[in-house]
């Protein structure tokens, strides 16, 4: 049986600071991580008042109260980057962490307590997948101790997105041993294609942003039947809501109309329309971040009314695999 209606996921790569730590001092970015708190409070009421359902994507790290604790519950073998910068493990050691940015027990709390809200996995510690010198036996003792973290506080992690989207084919049959059933594959095209940072060239970069407000790489949509050929699923990303940028501004309605035009073109086919951002995007400006989620998702809210489409976070969307039993 085919499911006879769009599908509209978001999924929030939630990190905190150990999303940008090998890339900016807590100094340059303090506004956007001070900011996540009253980001999310807004994002989760405008969820609750659209009835979107979302998943948030968490760093293991974040499920811990604060240095000490996290010192205590390491995992058994630790990533081996050639680029020592990339991993945390001598920073967590060497410095007295501030619980405000790297640390979130609460946060999570108040995601699962709000309906449609899945608590999902970002690796236990941000662990990139396509750099240099890691191991898929590190990447396993990563994701074992994430899985195990989140179980030991009631939650249970069945969807994932790899850090940097940098996913790993060779790695897909760890998510399965543990039970993840899904995670956030790339865009289908060129300029989206999985990569270690010494891929990620600004020729694709600039690429990326012009596409973001012409349509350059198409819709991006996905047939649902595809993602769930095989597992774990992959239900790729269509959209990175890019946050506000006052430099850019003049330029927010063609990447809103970008976005309305491909969630529309999902209703219309019954595809998938996948968008993502990271919580602490919303950190600055986030008054005017949040009139921009409102506006898409008023537009999704039409487009629910209009041609049936549904607001599924990841693990309903994989749930879905028994419409086609």
């Amino acid at each position: 049986m085919a499911i006879n209606y769009g599908v509209f996921t978001i999924s929030l790569d939630f990190e905190m600071y150990w999303g940008v730590r090998d890339k900016r001092a807590i100094s340059d970015y303090s506004v956007n991580l001070e900011g996540i708190r009253p980001a999310i409070a807004g994002m989760l009421d405008i969820f609750t008042e659209f009835k979107v359902h979302a998943t948030w994507a968490t760093v293991g790290f974040l499920f811990f109260r604060n240095s000490e604790h996290l010192l205590a519950n390491l995992p058994k073998a630790i990533p081996t980057y050639t680029d020592i910068n990339l991993s945390p493990y001598e920073y967590i050691k060497n410095k007295k962490l501030d619980d405000r940015y790297h640390f979130a027990p609460d946060l999570i709390q108040k995601i699962i307590s709000t309906s449609g809200q899945e608590i999902a996995s970002h690796t236990f510690s941000h662990y990139y997948c396509l750099e240099d010198g890691q191991t898929i036996d590190q990447f396993e003792s990563d994701l074992a101790l994430a899985v195990d973290t989140a179980s030991a506080l009631g939650y249970k992690l069945s969807s994932l997105v790899f850090p940097r989207n940098q996913w790993n084919s060779e790695y897909l049959s760890v998510l399965n041993k543990y039970n993840i059933k899904s995670f956030r594959g790339n865009e289908l095209n060129w300029m989206n294609s999985a990569s270690g940072q010494e891929g990620q060239s600004y020729f694709k970069r600039a690429a990326r942003l012009l596409d973001s407000y012409i349509n350059i790489s198409g819709f991006n949509t996905h047939n649902i039947s595809t993602c769930l050929e095989n597992k774990p699923f992959n239900f790729p990303s269509s959209r990175f809501l890019r946050p506000y940028n006052n430099k850019l501004s003049f330029l927010d309605c063609l990447k809103l109309r970008r976005i309305k035009k491909a969630m529309t073109h999902a209703a219309k086919n019954n595809e998938l329309f996948h968008l993502w951002w990271h919580p602490h995007n919303f950190g600055a400006e986030t008054s005017k971040n949040l009139d921009m989620l409102r506006e898409i998702l008023d537009h999704y809210q039409f487009l629910n009314k209009n041609f049936g489409m549904r607001s599924l976070n990841m693990e309903e969307l994989s749930f879905l695999e028994k419409a086609y039993d």
